[in-house]
């Protein structure tokens, strides 16, 4: 399966969600959730008091941290440069913390940190975006290191041999159950039976939306389920929040922090709408540089505060990579045309690019 985020499907969510009816369905549910529409999403600091995820943008010349003919695991639908990217500019960027700097990125020490260890992505295509992007970043720090690279539909690998590190890539677009049934494809918002591949590893890193938003013929699933109520539809957000909290529930029930850390990777945004950074007649197509305001004129995603409730309530310790306002800046960033994918993309990230600095930041929240 193709993890391809549809244009028209987002329209159609967000122009759906302009409904009055839709409106007083999301805030219903969020008044009787206690979710504030008006907080901001809390991310996890640093010892040091830090908030690694509030910064800006700066030029670095020393900048992208990896040749993109050089890394084995880029896959075509990220490689824009190999699709003949004009512009360069979109790779010099590098995320400067207003507070304290990051610590620069050291592949051969995360390799002996992390040897014998076992890390894991597990979600949708943005996964797979940060997946590839590790794979890229360790291995321009050892690229005489013997490798393995195991790609299939579900599970994926990239394995250092010579430390004994394997770097696996779960794709599951809702993190709870689809399954085959009489009637059609059920999504259940209830249940997580993948669960079972999860366990064991000393890493997890999560990350589920972008699928939630689909419909139409893009959309996998023909029923949703919660409990024993079955429908063809419901609100998404509130889906969304359904599911999240199930996924929680079994983190809360199945990981022992003392052997396994759980990391979830937060919202990835789009730029198929330039209304919101205030260009009404745009979108990622032809941007080369980011939106330098103080402020994102769009705001918090719904999704975001949502997802941070759902970890705001777990009981286990979950680190959120609140990757969100940092990437809403980057604009500039997308395969756009350049990918084998045909059509707009303004979902996906190219690399070397922003995937990057995400793993700056997983790097700087494991060892900073």
């Amino acid at each position: 399966m193709r993890f391809l985020f549809i244009p028209s499907v987002l329209l159609l969510f967000l122009c759906s969600c302009q409904t009055a009816k839709a409106d007083d369905e999301i805030d219903n549910f969020l008044n009787a959730a206690n979710i504030s529409t008006t907080s901001s999403v809390g991310a996890t600091m640093l010892a040091s008091g830090c908030n690694i995820f509030r910064g800006k943008w700066v030029y670095d010349a020393q900048y992208p941290l990896y040749d993109y003919a050089s890394c084995p695991f880029i896959d075509t639908e990220f490689n824009c440069l190999l699709y003949k990217r004009p512009d360069k500019l979109y790779l010099k960027y590098r995320w400067q913390p207003f507070s304290c700097n990051l610590p620069r990125f050291n592949g051969l020490y995360f390799l002996e940190k992390w040897r014998g260890k076992n890390i894991m992505f597990v979600g949708d295509s943005l996964s797979f975006n940060m997946w590839a992007s590790l794979g890229c970043m360790i291995h321009s720090w050892a690229p005489k290191a013997r490798y393995s690279l195991i790609t299939k539909e579900v599970l994926s690998e990239i394995a250092f041999l010579d430390y004994n590190i394997r770097i696996l890539l779960y794709r599951t677009p809702y993190l709870v159950d689809m399954v085959k049934e009489k009637e059609g494809v059920v999504l259940k918002l209830d249940s997580i039976r993948d669960g079972d591949a999860w366990r064991g590893m000393d890493l997890l890193i999560f990350n589920s939306w972008h699928w939630w938003t689909h419909t139409g013929r893009s959309q996998p699933w023909d029923y949703i389920q919660d409990g024993v109520k079955v429908q063809k539809d419901m609100n998404r957000l509130i889906a969304y929040y359904i599911g999240m909290t199930t996924w929680a529930r079994w983190v809360d029930r199945n990981v022992d922090p003392s052997k396994t850390k759980v990391i979830f990777q937060g919202i990835s945004p789009t730029h198929y709408l330039g209304r919101e950074w205030n260009a009404p007649s745009r979108s990622c197509a032809g941007e080369t540089q980011p939106y330098f305001g103080a402020r994102y004129p769009a705001g918090t995603p719904l999704a975001s505060i949502i997802l941070n409730k759902v970890l705001s309530r777990i009981k286990k310790p979950v680190y959120l990579l609140d990757i969100t306002t940092l990437s809403q800046y980057r604009k500039d960033a997308h395969p756009t045309y350049y990918s084998e994918n045909k059509g707009l993309d303004c979902s996906h990230w190219c690399l070397p690019g922003l995937p990057d600095t995400w793993n700056e930041l997983l790097y700087a929240a494991l060892f900073g």
